[in-house]
């Protein structure tokens, strides 16, 4: 088993949750959401995003604006609906007491 696979699940694992975070501190265009996930080191390629971003849309917990560009085609803004801001909160629940219950069972932070 090779520790390279395990690692990309755990990054997957919390991805639609990061774009959720993302998308909460405002509208973002989908260039602008892959950066701030590399900096995270989170890395993550548009064939990945932008399949989340639809599912994540279809689910109501997206809406998107068009803008025309100067530069080229029009670009789409993902924001979060209100629907999408109550499940972020409910995720934001659910890390915190994942964390924690990870942090107690895991052999650097267990108490022994």
């Amino acid at each position: 088993m090779k520790v390279e696979n395990t690692k990309a699940q755990m990054r997957k694992g919390v991805l639609e949750y990061c774009i959720l975070s993302i998308l909460a501190q405002g509208e973002q265009y989908p260039s602008d959401i892959i950066t701030r996930l590399k900096e995270a080191k989170l890395i993550v390629v548009e064939g990945t995003l932008y399949p989340l971003l639809t599912r994540l849309k279809d689910a109501g917990l997206l809406a998107y604006r068009w803008e025309e560009s100067r530069s080229g085609p029009p670009r789409k803004y993902y924001r979060l609906t209100t629907l999408g801001d109550k499940f972020l909160t409910e995720l934001d629940q659910t890390w915190d007491e994942l964390s924690t219950a990870v942090k107690k069972t895991t052999r650097r932070n267990a108490q022994r």
